[in-house]
């Protein structure tokens, strides 16, 4: 399991990106006002190479009410990740299995292999 950080380390209302594993996706986890964690695969799916923060850790919109899309405007919900305004509407983030224990989130990267970007096919 790999640590991502101690849990009074994410703040209520925030968010905050990972680096989880090499050459992949990062993560980002949000810390709901009724105290749940939620993860994600840091990628829009309106354009699946896309990262959602227009800067490090900048995922939430001001209100702190849901998830932006820098890139394309869309806003998901924090709770499950879907869509509710914007060029994906209806359709959600990839949700990544997080584990509290310990004080801390922590996080299996077996999971994170099949969220791995591909290249483009070929034509």
């Amino acid at each position: 399991m790999l640590h991502l950080c101690d849990l009074d380390d994410l703040h209520v209302g925030s968010a905050r990106g990972f680096d989880a594993i090499e050459d992949g996706p990062r993560v980002f986890v949000v810390m709901q006002h009724g105290g749940r964690v939620a993860g994600y695969v840091d990628l829009c799916p309106h354009f699946w190479s896309t990262g959602l923060a227009w800067r490090r850790d900048a995922y939430l919109t001001p209100d702190r009410q849901h998830i932006r899309c820098a890139a394309h405007g869309a806003l998901f919900g924090i709770d499950d990740g879907v869509c509710i305004s914007g060029p994906c509407l209806g359709q959600r983030l990839t949700p990544v299995d997080l584990h509290i224990a310990d004080g801390g989130i922590w996080l299996d990267p077996a999971n994170l292999q099949q969220f791995r970007p591909s290249a483009p096919a070929e034509r």
